[in-house]
């Protein structure tokens, strides 16, 4: 098999996990994994991310604070702006998604208890043992960003080639102050998204379902 078909047997089987085992990742694989992602394209070679990572014990500790933090009204306020609007066919992709993800756990349409308890579940981290919080400097604006979404995908793709699943969580960017608080991060830093990664669990009803991709020729313009 040549490179080519290996990277597109990774990205095919590469998916965004919501339901994992609680057992800790090594050391060494979790090391792997960021030496593979460091290697991300950037603006200027900036490498604007950071990742501030917590270990299983750290992260437990995170994810008991942000439930409760939640659950008692705590303020939503990212440090990005969130879409403003889903409309067209990003409108229809969000939601064949969210359907896919409540049909596959059994929330029923109009169920608000529910599906106030699956949204609880990004708060929970879907029972990963590891949470990371990737940042960009607010100077290097929109193309921090940028390049700290060169690094998720790589991030992700790696943990997939060590056997390790992930979910790319901009749920948690919506409580940046928490976790500034929570794990001491730099007030100058922007929080971009969260990422929960661990070992995956095959027989949760989360996992049991791909989203689509639309076809090249619907992302792809071509200027003869």
């Amino acid at each position: 098999m040549n490179t080519a078909d290996l990277l597109e047997r990774l990205a095919l089987d590469r998916y965004s996990c919501r339901g994992f085992r609680p057992d800790p990742l090594p050391r060494a694989t979790i090391d792997r994994i960021l030496t593979i992602a460091q290697r991300s394209p950037s603006w200027c070679n900036s490498q604007a991310w950071q990742l501030t990572l917590g270990s299983a014990a750290a992260t437990e500790r995170a994810r008991a604070a942000l439930l409760a933090h939640v659950r008692g009204g705590g303020a939503a306020k990212g440090d990005l702006d969130w879409p403003r609007e889903y409309r067209g066919v990003y409108l229809q992709r969000r939601r064949e998604c969210g359907f896919q993800l409540y049909a596959a756990t059994g929330v029923a349409r109009g169920d608000k208890e529910a599906g106030e308890r699956q949204r609880l579940e990004n708060f929970r981290f879907f029972g990963a043992p590891h949470v990371a919080i990737v940042t960009t400097e607010e100077p290097l604006g929109t193309y921090g960003a940028i390049d700290c979404g060169a690094y998720v995908a790589m991030f992700m793709l790696a943990a997939r080639a060590c056997g390790v699943a992930s979910i790319a969580m901009a749920a948690l960017a919506a409580y940046a102050d928490f976790w500034r608080e929570q794990w001491g991060l730099d007030p100058q830093r922007q929080v971009v998204c969260g990422l929960a990664f661990g070992f995956e669990d095959p027989a949760h009803p989360a996992n049991g379902f791909r989203t689509s991709r639309a076809a090249v020729g619907d992302a792809v313009q071509w200027i003869e």
